[in-house]
């Protein structure tokens, strides 16, 4: 839940200093096109750590991709990517294409299944 959260901080955050063809105005599945913005962590990006938790938002249909990482300060971590480069970064995500919002998919390592479940 703290990831969450933080996530929602970090769009009002954003908002505030992006201009707002940077913020996702709705994405309901990965079919999006190349530069939706998605959100993710400089452990994903900078550390080339594995993808292992990723939610799609029910209230704004955003998508999250983080790896295991623990973090106290949000706003150090946090990156704004375009959908192709995400996917560029792990190709596996593809199977992730129908994850309905309200739902977050998780595993343990790059060479798992995913599990998709409904988000608490």
């Amino acid at each position: 839940m703290r990831r969450r959260r933080a996530w929602h901080s970090f769009v009002i955050y954003q908002a505030l200093i992006l201009p707002q063809r940077h913020i996702p105005k709705r994405c309901k599945t990965l079919k999006n096109s190349n530069d939706t913005a998605v959100f993710t962590t400089k452990f994903v990006l900078e550390d080339k750590r594995t993808i292992t938790y990723v939610t799609h938002d029910s209230e704004d249909g955003a998508w999250q991709f983080f790896s295991d990482d623990q973090f106290d300060d949000f706003e150090i971590v946090a990156k704004i990517v375009g959908l192709r480069e995400i996917m560029d970064i792990d190709p596996t995500l593809a199977e992730l294409i129908n994850m309905e919002p309200g739902h977050v998919a998780t595993r343990k390592n790059k060479a798992d299944k995913w599990t998709i479940k409904r988000a608490d």
